[in-house]
């Protein structure tokens, strides 16, 4: 064991050599590319959401719950097509398997849509779930409407109804403390199984 007085001299005590350009890039702690006990999950992709945020959606022409049902099941994540409403994937989920409810209309509140909307809103979301049991088995659902900028709506401008699964233990640290989420699946992955059950439920009545 080295007296106090006398210096370090373990190996783990000794600088990592240098390498081109670290000096220029880092500063006299460590080298960027040491590395630690952190796993990081990159999500560049959210950037342009974050960025753009509610001033993204000014019109018909630019809201996505609008342009989705012009485009192909599979390219807008759309599981199910009715004749008012239709669901489709969240395209930033809480969870795998996240569905959103919408009108076709674009209007922003729950006031807003009528008896024929509501009524098969309503339907969708209780398909939704039937499929999403059958199809991943969760253990719970959160289910809700955020009305306005204020109530928290990503897009305030078009109503729509979230359909959460839930299993027990998925409110780990990651969400709550490094607000990151990890999904398991591709949103092509999930869109596939649930809009196979939907096809499924539509012709048997019972998700199978």
């Amino acid at each position: 064991m080295a007296d106090a007085g006398s210096p370090d001299t373990s190996p783990l005590a000794e600088p990592p050599a240098d390498y081109p350009g670290d000096r220029e890039v880092t500063d006299g702690f460590e080298l960027a590319g040491v590395p630690d006990a952190f796993q990081r999950l990159w999500t560049p992709h959210r950037l342009a959401y974050i960025k753009g945020g509610q001033e993204q959606v000014t019109t018909e022409e630019s809201c996505p719950f609008c342009r989705a049902p012009q485009l192909s099941d599979e390219d807008a994540l759309i599981v199910h097509r009715g004749e008012h409403a239709f669901v489709l994937l969240n395209l930033f989920p809480y969870n795998a398997g996240h569905l959103l409810v919408c009108p076709y209309r674009h209007v922003p509140d729950y006031t807003d849509i009528d008896d024929a909307e509501t009524a098969e809103i309503a339907a969708l979301t209780q398909t939704a779930m039937r499929v999403l049991r059958r199809v991943s088995n969760p253990s719970g659902f959160n289910l809700g409407m955020n009305q306005g900028v204020t109530g928290g709506a990503g897009i305030a401008a078009h109503l729509h109804q979230h359909v959460v699964p839930r299993w027990g233990g998925d409110g780990n640290f990651l969400p709550i403390i490094a607000q990151t989420k990890a999904i398991t699946q591709t949103l092509g992955d999930v869109r596939g199984q649930v809009a196979a059950a939907w096809d499924a439920h539509d012709r048997t009545g019972s998700a199978p």
